[in-house]
């Protein structure tokens, strides 16, 4: 995107090692040995811990009667099913609200509620969620209003609601601000004192659990069997909603997703599974990565720049034909979303390059009236992770600037917020990603304030880019049985990524430039006598720069890659995803080896 501080060289944090606690899981586990060192790196202490990571079963799943109040929330839900009353679910605009308000429309209709739903519209300011529901709620005469991943920062407009008779139930998991909203019940596993077990719910699943408990209740009143439901179908909705929200991916979360993911590979959602032919995936191969990088995308570009209602049309409908023409027009917002940011990372690109000096800062404010609000969440994550900072990013529309912003693990946002709170009309989310409404003209004095905390707090050290190793390993380890092994880690995500594993091996060939802006790399490295050497391709994204570099005879790499099984004409092998890569031996006589005029006849080799 633009020549970022700090990211030119990551640092590299390598492994911490405790040989008798490695030994110890192998033995427990009989797992390999690299995938024990793995464990050991991520801080597995007991082997309770580990175990509750590796095998954990829905049984697994905390009761939902832990939310302090949902007896209030499942009585009030049984009360309005009963009495026939109009139910109205109000979610947010992105995939995570859409598909929590999918999950209790769905389950709601077929415990034979009324259900209306809502969805807030992209353009909204914070200050006036959930508000504009009011008049559609006072319109359908319903009584009761549940809200999905929000609610929990609107008290004054919920407030509103409870005037005019209607009843209101918050589901929610962004961080509670001072004032609680005064409702029926308020579900949200950060509320201070909360005795719900997992606080990194997001709010699809938060949705789930009021749904889980409806029906427990229900079950043990006897007003429905228990082989009559089955709350395993809407798991597929949790995963999307988890998944998309970067909900942390482990504990209950790992579960949920797990489970959803395979429900999700068999969906009967004809809407869903026409999304994913339009993204050209495999549904039978769905996972976490093909979700985050082109379904999600897909649906949240409604909640940017169009109509969030679709989405939940989208997971809802079952007419194959408008199943059909929904995903194409999501697909078409999508490449309307995707011109929109071409054109906002140019102005980016040219505010940087007109004023270098801002990245000498240890956060980073920008601002436009030129910018859509919808897209600038996708520009702040970017920035914030290509400058490894604090960013902040505010479109202003008619004198209201609307922010989105990211963070790093040493700067949470929210208590940075809270110190300029004064200078904001409404902020909210969590530590690392938040959303803030501002004046236009309090945007200059917001700016110099958060930047001194930022400049305070933060040092040069946190402000590096850090690759965080897993574990070392030897080309001779690298086998299909180990690539099944490092599968017990999925489902990889937040707090859970794929494992970055590292090694020294030679450059046997040149490297390849792949598309203008990625190497292809061929690497050996010697086993024993009877294996002799092993050749492993590896594809270094965004590193087409670094190959002048790499154009020296005998040149030796320290690499750290997350390995693959790469499908070419019907033959698998494994390659490697360079993360990163440094010359060992950098002043080797420089060679020029593209003359060379032979290349390692590699299976995949022509699948560039």
């Amino acid at each position: 995107m633009f020549q970022q501080h700090g990211t030119e060289d990551p640092l590299w944090i390598y492994p911490k090692l405790d040989p008798v606690w490695k030994e110890a899981i192998i033995k427990e586990f009989k797992i390999h040995p690299v995938t024990a060192q793995i464990l050991v790196s991520r801080g597995f202490k007991t082997f309770e811990e580990i175990h509750s990571f590796l095998y954990a079963k829905l049984p697994d799943l905390h009761d939902p009667f832990l939310f302090a109040e949902m007896p209030q929330a499942v009585d009030r839900v049984l009360r309005a099913v009963k009495n026939g009353e109009n139910i109205l679910i109000y979610g947010d605009n992105d995939v995570d609200g859409m598909s929590g308000t999918a999950l209790l429309v769905e389950f709601l209709q077929y415990i034979e509620a009324n259900v209306f739903y809502y969805v807030s519209h992209p353009g909204s300011h914070r200050q006036a969620v959930i508000v504009e529901a009011l008049e559609y709620a006072i319109q359908n005469q319903c009584k009761l209003l549940i809200t999905v991943d929000c609610g929990i920062t609107a008290a004054a407009e919920i407030a509103k609601f409870v005037e005019c008779g209607i009843d209101v139930i918050v589901t929610d998991h962004h961080e509670p601000t001072d004032k609680i909203p005064h409702c029926v019940a308020t579900l949200n596993p950060k509320l201070v004192n909360n005795p719900y077990p997992n606080r990194h719910l997001t709010g699809v699943g938060v949705a789930f659990k009021l749904a889980h408990a409806v029906t427990n209740q229900m079950v043990s009143e006897g007003t429905i069997s228990s082989k009559k439901i089955d709350l395993k179908r809407y798991l597929d909705l949790v995963a999307l909603g988890t998944i998309s929200d970067m909900g942390v991916l482990q504990g209950e979360n790992r579960i949920l997703v797990h489970y959803g993911l395979r429900q999700l590979r068999k969906t009967k959602r004809i809407g869903l599974v026409k999304l994913v032919n339009v993204c050209e995936l495999d549904i039978n191969e769905i996972n976490t990565f093909n979700i985050a990088s082109k379904i999600a995308p897909r649906l949240n570009s409604l909640g940017r720049i169009a109509d969030p209602q679709k989405g939940v049309q989208l997971l809802l409908i079952r007419n194959v034909a408008a199943a059909e023409k929904l995903a194409v027009e999501l697909d078409l917002n999508n490449i309307e979303r995707q011109r929109i940011e071409r054109t906002m990372t140019a102005d980016v690109e040219l505010m940087i390059r007109n004023q270098p000096e801002i990245l000498k800062d240890k956060a980073l404010i920008l601002s436009s009236d030129k910018w859509h609000p919808g897209v600038i969440a996708i520009l702040s994550t970017r920035i914030s992770k290509q400058c490894n900072r604090p960013t902040f990013m505010i479109a202003v529309v008619d004198g209201i600037g609307k922010g989105s912003g990211r963070s790093i693990p040493e700067f949470p946002l929210l208590p940075a917020l809270k110190d300029v709170a004064d200078l904001l009309e409404n902020f909210g989310g969590h530590d690392f990603a938040a959303g803030l409404t501002i004046k236009e003209q309090n945007i200059p004095e917001f700016k110099r304030r958060f930047i001194q905390i930022a400049n305070s707090k933060l040092l040069e050290h946190d402000i590096m880019t850090k690759l965080n190793l897993d574990a070392e390993i030897k080309f001779h380890e690298l086998t299909f049985d180990f690539m099944e092994s490092i599968r017990l880690l999925e489902p990889f995500g937040n707090e859970n990524p794929p494992p970055i594993l590292y090694t020294e091996a030679m450059q046997a060939w040149p490297p390849k430039v792949i598309g203008k802006r990625h190497l292809r790399l061929y690497l050996q490295q010697a086993a024993d006598k009877q294996q002799g050497e092993r050749l492993i391709e590896g594809i270094a994204l965004e590193k087409a720069a670094s190959s002048s570099r790499l154009r020296k005879k005998d040149l030796t790499l320290l690499v750290a890659f997350t390995p693959q099984v790469d499908v070419f004409q019907n033959k698998s092998c494994i390659q490697l995803l360079v993360r990163d890569f440094k010359i060992k031996n950098e002043h080797a006589e420089s060679v020029d080896l593209f003359k060379i005029p032979t290349t390692p006849n590699f299976p995949n080799a022509s699948n560039a």
